[in-house]
């Protein structure tokens, strides 16, 4: 394809900022379907570091063009098939534009998909990664004509080094969760699901070792959309009336531990929690 990582992010950079779906829509809807395909494909190689202000508002404009215009968006998953040779980044096909377009708009493209499919072969394999309802009509329709897919998809997750976080120290548990969280989805693996998994053992089972494990993330990373998904997933996560003393005690003594508490919605918290809460980040979010 013709866009890389660098030269998306340039592309990007070169035009006014896109601050609304409808500025970007103005930008983007006139663009050749090859040049739309090109972008597309170098964004799911974009790092989530860099998915901030207009390459987050095209990603938003991706997501939702299967529902806006969904003959526009198979138009680009054919074209995609058609000149993308990565295998990982076609496979986001599925996520990105089948199932939404299946789920919003199948009776209307299920026509044309079966016509295409028929002499498409990267199509076919595309659609065994498509799994909508037991009970959905368009289920069978797509079981007849989906290929080998699962494979592929169990070597895209495999890791070529398996995370064994218990045994590993706060500082490569730090280390390790921002490896994992900066990839794109793209090149996310089942070592992103593992440290999932001891996030939420160690919050039910060692929440001094999780506020440790934030502790330590925040000494090495300053990314503002790395830090959001710290303080809206472990630190969110991790907060209640057992954790509310250490968590007080932390962010007095650190200001950018105070500062990532602002990213943390409590409302549902109970009273005693709000207060505490509101005492350390103050009303001003």
């Amino acid at each position: 394809m013709g866009q890389t990582c660098a030269t998306l992010l340039e592309t990007i950079a070169a035009v006014p900022q896109l601050r609304t779906p409808d500025e970007t829509e103005a930008f983007l809807d006139p663009m050749p379907l090859g040049e739309l395909a090109s972008m597309w494909c170098a964004l799911q190689r974009v790092s989530r570091r860099d998915q901030a202000g207009s390459i987050w508002a095209i990603k938003l404009y991706f997501d939702h063009l299967p529902h806006r215009r969904p003959h526009g968006a198979l138009d680009l998953v054919l074209e995609v098939l058609k000149t993308e040779t990565d295998k990982p980044t076609v496979m986001q096909l599925n996520d990105k534009f089948l199932l939404a377009l299946f789920y919003a708009h199948g009776e209307e493209v299920m026509a044309r998909v079966e016509h295409e499919a028929a002499h498409n072969d990267r199509l076919r394999w595309l659609l065994g990664g498509v799994h909508l309802g037991p009970d959905d009509p368009l289920m069978p329709r797509i079981a007849r004509l989906a290929e080998a897919w699962h494979a592929d998809h169990l070597a895209q997750r495999t890791p070529r080094e398996s995370l064994d976080c218990a045994n590993m120290s706060v500082a490569e548990l730090a280390r390790a969760w921002v490896e994992q969280y900066s990839r794109s989805e793209r090149d996310q693996d089942d070592n992103l699901f593992a440290i999932m998994d001891f996030e939420r053992d160690l919050r039910e089972n060692d929440p001094d070792k999780m506020i440790d494990w934030i502790v330590q993330i925040l000494k090495i990373e300053s990314n503002p959309v790395l830090l959001s998904l710290l303080a809206a997933g472990p630190l969110e996560d991790v907060i209640s009336v057992g954790t509310i003393d250490r968590i007080e005690r932390e962010a007095r003594a650190d200001s950018r531990f105070r500062e990532l508490l602002g990213g943390v919605w409590y409302y549902r918290a109970s009273d005693e929690l709000k207060t505490r809460l509101d005492a350390l980040v103050g009303q001003g979010r």
